[in-house]
C-alpha cells in the first residue's frame, strides 16, 4: 500500500512581500504611514522610514506562520 504524502503548506503572498528575513532568522518589517502626508512629518521620522524594524515576539509568531518555508 502507497504511503499518503503530507500536503504543502502555502505561502501567505501578502505576508511574504511585507515581511523580511534576516539571516539570523528575525523578522523585519517596514514603517507604516509611508505613502502620504510626507511635508508634514519630521526629518527624523522621514530617514526612519528608510529602516526596516524588529516585529514583536508575538507578532513574529503568527506572521512565520504564514511564510512557513522562508527559515
Amino acid at each position: 500500500m502507497k504511503a499518503k504524502k503530507k500536503t504543502k503548506m502555502k505561502t501567505h503572498k501578502a505576508a511574504a512581500s511585507r515581511f523580511y528575513i534576516t539571516g539570523s532568522g528575525k523578522l523585519m518589517r517596514l514603517h507604516a504611514g509611508r505613502s502620504h502626508f510626507r511635508r508634514r512629518k519630521t526629518a527624523a521620522v522621514k530617514r526612519s522610514f528608510g529602516q526596516k524594524e524588529h516585529l514583536t515576539s508575538g507578532d513574529a509568531k503568527r506572521i512565520s506562520a504564514l511564510i512557513p518555508y522562508a527559515r
